[in-house]
């Protein structure tokens, strides 16, 4: 036997003990600042994509419209069916007002100052309020996404005229419609309450926020009871044998799967095998279903192992049965950490694109579902389509649509630490 005693004690104040002291507090200096420089870089590149996004998008959330008085005739709007007048005529002839000099060949260029729509907007007011015919309806309409990105600066007026979409003469109109006080750029609430359009001018994300809202609420209902059911299962009745591993481990690769694949089961399944409507919110809920199926499931066996096999054991004590000592004690103890994981994985469907376009929720919808098997887009899909588009205002449009979807993500991801911080408990 050896005496450990005998041996002599280390002498800290030699040089190589200095040496080797150095050399671990320069090692110690050396890997902090690895870890300062990788959040650092982290935190300049979300800087970088938010700037870049808000320097894009932040003129999608105005919009530039104009007021300009209609003269409702009698002869163009018949007073029994408003509905049904010539409101084409009926905007000419507002514009001409304003510039009554314009010459006829001249004519086009000038209806091209308002939006497409506006012919429907000034018949919707009509037909709201009859009262009007026979006299003149002021009414403020959205300018055409040409004027628009002018009076937001997106188009250089010093740019030669065959290289812009707005002409030397629409420069000068508009220029009129400002002094005279006409112009307006209010916020673009049509953003959030407007469907999809053609024109950028109208275009919206309700569409897309309601079918994205009705996917989650049908993967919610779906993955929810089904992943806690699954992981109550294996983590407490389950054997241990090479089955239950067998299934463990597939579940935890389900996890790692590309979501495209679940997109072509959905393709396959949902829609070739069982006839479901496409484009449906209902088959985009359940293909996101199957995809948050394995994040719920490996989320609620790690919360069912967190908590203390003293709880497990006082219940069994006092008499309680094994599905009482789960229902009434595990469970509600290890359900925080349960709807974190939840919620997380909920953020994370919100925000796929490639299985909802295998499915076909990259239609143009003019409209929002009225429920799930109406055909809806939803947000991801939506920024999709704006970012497939030529017209220059889906530029703006499509930063702001991610922005919106940043926000959705931040808002979830938010409760999801807030009701962590409000239901946790610790032993």
């Amino acid at each position: 036997m050896v005496d450990v005693t005998a041996r002599s004690p280390i002498d800290w104040s030699t040089t190589a003990a200095a040496n080797r002291r150095r050399r671990r507090y320069a090692a110690n200096r050396r890997l902090q600042a690895y870890g300062i420089a990788a959040i650092s870089v982290a935190i300049g590149l979300l800087a970088i994509l938010i700037i870049s996004l808000v320097a894009t998008g932040y003129s999608a959330f105005v919009k530039t419209e104009i007021t300009v008085d209609f003269p409702i005739s009698s002869e163009l709007v018949d007073a029994d069916d408003p509905a049904s007048g010539n409101y084409r005529v009926v905007v000419r002839s507002g514009l001409e007002e304003l510039f009554p000099d314009v010459p006829q060949s001249d004519a086009r260029a000038l209806g091209q100052m308002l939006t497409n729509n506006a012919q429907f907007m000034v018949r919707d007011a009509v037909v709201a309020d009859p009262s009007v015919i026979g006299g003149t309806l002021t009414l403020t309409v959205p300018a055409s996404d040409p004027i628009d990105q002018l009076n937001k600066g997106l188009v250089a007026r010093d740019t030669p005229e065959d290289q812009r979409r707005v002409s030397n003469q629409q420069i000068e109109w508009f220029d009129e419609l400002e002094a005279e006080g006409r112009v307006s750029t209010p916020f673009n609430w049509g953003l959030f309450f407007n469907a999809d359009s053609r024109f950028p001018e109208l275009a919206g994300l309700a569409g897309a926020i309601v079918g994205s809202f009705y996917a989650l609420l049908v993967c919610f209902l779906v993955s929810f009871p089904i992943g806690i059911a699954a992981a109550i299962y294996l983590e407490e009745f389950a054997p241990k044998n090479r089955w239950t591993d067998l299934i463990e481990v597939n579940i935890n690769n389900l996890a790692a799967v590309p979501s495209i694949v679940f997109g072509l089961l959905g393709l396959a399944v949902f829609l070739n095998f069982l006839g479901m409507p496409r484009s449906a919110p209902l088959v985009g809920g359940l293909v996101l279903a199957l995809m948050t199926l394995p994040t719920i499931i490996i989320v609620t066996r790690a919360s069912l192992k967190a908590i203390p096999p003293s709880i497990r054991e006082a219940a069994l004590g006092v008499g309680a049965s094994k599905h009482q000592m789960i229902l009434h004690h595990v469970l509600p103890l290890a359900i925080p950490g349960i709807l974190t994981g939840t919620i997380i994985g909920l953020a994370q469907a919100l925000g796929e694109t490639a299985p909802l376009l295998l499915i076909g929720m990259n239609a143009f919808i003019t409209s929002p579902p009225g429920g799930i098997l109406d055909a809806s887009t939803a947000l991801p899909t939506q920024i999709f389509i704006w970012a497939d588009s030529p017209e220059r205002g889906f530029v703006a449009l499509t930063s702001a649509g991610i922005l919106v979807l940043l926000g959705f993500l931040i808002i979830m991801n938010s409760i999801a630490i807030f009701l962590r911080q409000r239901l946790e408990r610790t032993w």
